[in-house]
């Protein structure tokens, strides 16, 4: 698909790992929108803890993105465990760029998808497919 990725690549996303995995990890620091003094209303969205934004920053990279993904066939994927852990690279770059993209369609998708504990699981293939590559 891309050119073949780093080390530091692996690694940058690979720290947030432990952050997504913890049980008391809240991706959501509040919520916004509603009713506003003028009486108009506002369509609700996330406001994210930086490291939720530094995630979406470092998985929307070039090297990360497949601009051919079919959105379906992840939502798909990205719901059966089974089918992510045994993902392959070009899988995972397909499932990075649906959670980042998500986001610009559906305010809260990624917030979702780090609480259901999908992204983890990504993450969790993305550190096997590493240490399998021995990169």
């Amino acid at each position: 698909m891309t050119a073949r990725l780093t080390k530091a690549e692996f690694d940058e996303l690979l720290a947030f790992l432990p952050v997504f995995s913890s049980p008391d990890f809240c991706p959501v620091q509040q919520m916004h929108g509603g009713r506003g003094v003028d009486g108009t209303m506002q369509f609700p969205w996330p406001e994210y803890c930086p490291e939720v934004e530094r995630f979406i920053q470092s998985a929307s990279k070039d090297c990360w993105q497949d601009y051919h993904y079919s959105p379906e066939a992840m939502a798909e994927m990205i719901a059966d465990p089974e089918q992510v852990q045994s993902a392959t690279l070009d899988q995972i770059r397909s499932l990075l760029t649906y959670c980042v993209r998500g986001e610009r369609f559906c305010d809260g998708h990624i917030g979702h998808l780090i609480e259901a504990g999908h992204v983890a699981r990504i993450l969790e293939r993305l550190k096997e497919i590493m240490h399998r590559q021995k990169i």
